[in-house]
């Protein structure tokens, strides 16, 4: 506790008392869906229970809920968090949050609800659109309309108190509905509503009333706020701390939730990679010296260093960490035994929030594949302790090789090059990635500690893999660029992005970019480049850049982008290559187009499995496995998650 005093010192809030100084924000309802079935349900308890247990996180704050929508009849809300019923008027909502409650006050661990409905589901103070990005104009609110939500408020703390929850936040942000009411750029009312501060306050203030006049004194009442906007016409960081201001004069709220970002600029609301750990926090230490109800701050807080440095400095009273829980649950309780060198690093890809929001898949981190999973318990291990034979030292070896000595195998890991993380080392190379090299560093420590036999420079045959004679042999061999058959791709001047970010060529200074890749690859390495001083176009086929790349993470790297100069161009593949021009093709229209002068062009287009060894070995060995890059190249989560499967599957079979 010594080198966190500041971390695991214990604190008041409202009707709370917390034993450290973390907050977990609203984040979990891609792992667990605390709203949907009962399976669902407990799987998100089971989460929140493994980082609150051993005097773990002291106030989780993720039940993030949308109160009843009121619409006229036919109309169909869109977008994120588009919802009519609501979750606070769902027929099982009071015993959903009591079974959440009731499993974390066991640990000692206080809960709040959070109060959210998004602005322009159809509703806003005036028919003013607040982001470049969306394009729906919303219905304009009647003053009856408003006193029709300020009571559902009113009546959804309620029910939230029936839960046994400690509070309840005022979502006041994020596109939130008051935060377009509280923003002079999207409120242009002319009624008591609109104008002045505090008439733009006032349905948040009516609201805050009315809950309070429900529920008393008995819970916790709190707000969470964007101290800027970031639309330039929005209010800035000294507007914010005055509407904080106003809203603690009233004596309504017990705490302020102060954070940065919207739900789809640079910086987003989730920041990813490209921002530096806490480097919103001095924003939030404005609203600390301007207040003296305790203030909370979100924001890229990956550590208990981070955490504990914004606590000293006097930046907040209270820190959120979500991601950093996401990668390791046992988080505080390795940094209070001095363990900090186990912490698993989150590497603010932000995989956690795309897999499931853009493409549809289940929740998985990146780093821990573990995380969702706690549900499960401890896999039953087998009785026989088996010999297994890893083959590649990249992400899906690695973890692979360390979940299976932490579970009883006998591991033995080969690796072709010097260095141990395969594509990771190029990652690590591109600004603002440094969480990747952490990772790195942090899973070969994980392996040593572990005692698992590594052997680089060892470029397996398919003899020695006979010879060594393991019970079971995992080939995670990796993928080679992908060279793509464009006439001219085999001049001197055309290198790969490896290569690149390796340091081992030279470029000049105009750059042209081959991007067919649909992820941040591409943008990563122009980013690269254009911090080098370099001049850089980048071709894209896809009609926007790496679409994959959801909304929470990819306004950060194109805004890095345009402030460098990179151009970049949509719809077009390159179809040829001469010494300083390139012929590109639209992908719809067909029509060609001369682009230059270019001095070099760099390939971003992605890998082609390297499966050889596995190919040679499949029909042979009775238990062999292919996994990672080496069966279809992707992304850093996929290798996790395929190295996790396998594991289990080794572990728990040929149980005796």
């Amino acid at each position: 506790m010594t080198a966190y005093p500041h971390l695991f010192s214990p604190i008041e809030v409202g009707t709370m008392r917390l034993r450290n100084r973390v907050m977990m924000p609203p984040h979990a309802s891609a792992i667990g869906n605390i709203w949907g079935t009962e399976d669902e349900a407990r799987r998100n308890i089971a989460y929140f229970e493994r980082r609150c247990k051993d005097d773990g996180v002291a106030w989780v704050g993720s039940l993030s809920t949308h109160l009843r929508n009121k619409v006229v009849p036919g109309f169909d809300p869109t977008g994120v968090g588009a919802a009519t019923v609501g979750h606070f008027r769902l027929p099982y909502f009071v015993e959903r949050v009591q079974q959440f409650c009731d499993a974390l006050h066991d640990l000692g661990t206080a809960v709040t609800v959070q109060m959210v409905h998004q602005g322009g589901m159809p509703h806003a103070p005036s028919a003013v659109m607040s982001a470049p990005t969306i394009n729906l104009v919303p219905h304009v609110m009647t003053e009856a309309e408003i006193a029709w939500f300020v009571r559902e408020y009113a009546e959804s703390a309620r029910l939230a108190q029936l839960g046994r929850a400690d509070g309840v936040e005022l979502h006041l942000n994020h596109e939130d509905l008051h935060e377009w009411f509280l923003s002079p750029y999207t409120n242009q009312r002319t009624d008591s509503y609109g104008g002045s501060l505090e008439n733009r306050a006032r349905f948040a203030v009516e609201c805050l009333r009315a809950i309070r006049e429900t529920v008393g004194a008995s819970m916790t009442l709190g707000i969470r706020l964007n101290l800027r906007e970031e639309l330039p016409e929005g209010y800035d960081l000294s507007d914010g701390v005055e509407l904080a201001q106003y809203f603690e004069s009233t004596g309504l709220v017990d705490y302020v939730h102060g954070v940065i970002g919207s739900p789809w600029g640079n910086p987003s609301y989730i920041q990813p990679t490209q921002f530096e750990p806490g480097a919103f926090a001095p924003y939030a230490g404005e609203l600390k010296r301007a207040l003296s109800v305790p203030v909370v701050h979100t924001g890229r807080i990956t550590d208990p260093a981070v955490a504990e440095s914004v606590l000293a400095a006097g930046y907040a009273d209270i820190v959120g960490m979500a991601r950093a829980h996401i990668a390791d649950g046992d988080l505080l309780a390795k940094a209070r035994e001095g363990r900090t060198d186990e912490i698993r690093p989150c590497v603010g890809g932000n995989d956690c929030i795309s897999r499931r929001y853009v493409e549809g898949l289940s929740f998985a981190c990146a780093v821990n594949p573990g995380t969702s999973h706690e549900v499960e318990g401890p896999w039953l291990q087998g009785a026989t302790k088996r010999r297994l034979l890893v083959v590649g030292g990249g992400p899906a070896g690695l973890e692979l090789a360390a979940l299976a000595k932490e579970n009883g195998l006998d591991v033995t890991l080969w690796e072709a090059e010097t260095e141990l993380g395969g594509q990771l080392r190029y990652v690590a190379q591109v600004p603002r990635h440094e969480g990747f090299a952490q990772y790195l560093e942090w899973q070969i420590g994980r392996l040593k500690r572990l005692g698992v036999d590594l052997a680089t420079s060892t470029n397996a045959t398919p003899d020695q893999v006979r010879a060594f004679g393991a019970d079971v042999t995992a080939i995670a061999t990796g993928a080679h660029s992908r060279v793509p058959a464009i006439p001219g791709v085999d001049a001197p001047h055309v290198v790969d992005s490896r290569d690149v970010l390796a340091g081992r060529v030279s470029l000049g200074h105009r750059v042209l970019v081959i991007a067919e890749d649909d992820h941040v690859p591409p943008l990563s390495v122009a980013d690269y480049l254009a911090e080098a001083g370099h001049e850089v176009t980048l071709v894209h086929p896809t009609n926007q850049p790496a679409p994959l790349v959801g909304r929470y993470s990819i306004g950060a790297i194109l805004g890095r982008l345009d402030a460098a100069g990179v151009t970049l161009r949509s719809m077009e593949q390159v179809v040829a290559i001469e010494r300083h021009t390139v012929l590109t093709r639209n992908v719809y229209s067909w029509r060609t187009r001369v682009l230059g002068d270019f001095d070099s062009v760099v390939l971003a287009c992605g890998s082609v499995s390297e499966s050889s060894l596995y190919d040679a070995l499949r029909d042979e060995l009775r238990d062999i496995h292919v996994l990672g890059d080496a069966y279809a190249p992707r992304r850093l989560v996929f290798a996790t998650q395929q190295a996790y499967a396998l594991a289990k599957q080794l572990v728990t079979a040929n149980r005796r």
